[in-house]
């Protein structure tokens, strides 16, 4: 659970990463920041701010913001119903992201994780995407990320968007967001 001190001083360092990057945000958008801690109580670590614009049944586009070396967890977007699960392009628009995937490991990878998690990141084989660089993710499809020393915002498009069928290699983290 996330305190709402920290919860409203996460959200207004997201809310001035999209204003110095000239990205508008209605109102209404405002209040549907999403500021996700995985139940871990490290968001400054691990954590995700996101804005999202649409979601249907044929497509969905968010925002994401990643703080100074702020990770998103390893994770995957798993087969529901008749959906093969969700296929996802991120597009780096500010920052640097460290993104991994299966594949051959990285000898030396740019992201640093904490000693404590480091059994919960199973895949490394490193994407580095900078502004205007992109990188699509098949369905299920195991993936994580972190941005570089300046934080991230990395627009998201993709399938429909269930992020509470989201399976984390880290058994602790809880997807949905609580705040005290």
């Amino acid at each position: 659970m996330i305190s709402r001190i920290e919860y409203d001083k996460i959200k207004a360092e997201t809310l001035a990463f999209f204003q110095k990057n000239q990205i508008i945000l209605t109102e209404q958008e405002v209040e549907r920041l999403e500021i996700a801690d995985f139940g871990l109580n490290r968001i400054r670590e691990i954590g995700l701010q996101l804005i999202e614009y649409i979601n249907t049944e044929r497509c969905c586009a968010k925002d994401l913001v990643l703080l100074p070396r702020q990770t998103c967890p390893e994770h995957l977007h798993p087969p529901v119903g008749t959906s093969p699960g969700k296929e996802e392009t991120f597009r780096c628009r500010y920052g640097t992201v460290y993104l991994y995937v299966p594949g051959p490991k990285v000898d030396q990878p740019k992201a640093v994780v904490p000693n404590d998690k480091l059994d919960t990141f199973t895949v490394w084989n490193e994407i580095i995407l900078n502004p205007g660089e992109q990188y699509t993710l098949h369905p299920n499809t195991l993936h994580w990320f972190q941005a570089g020393e300046e934080g991230a915002i990395v627009s998201e498009f993709s399938t429909k968007s269930t992020d509470e069928n989201d399976i984390f290699t880290d058994e602790e983290i809880m997807r949905i967001p609580v705040v005290e």
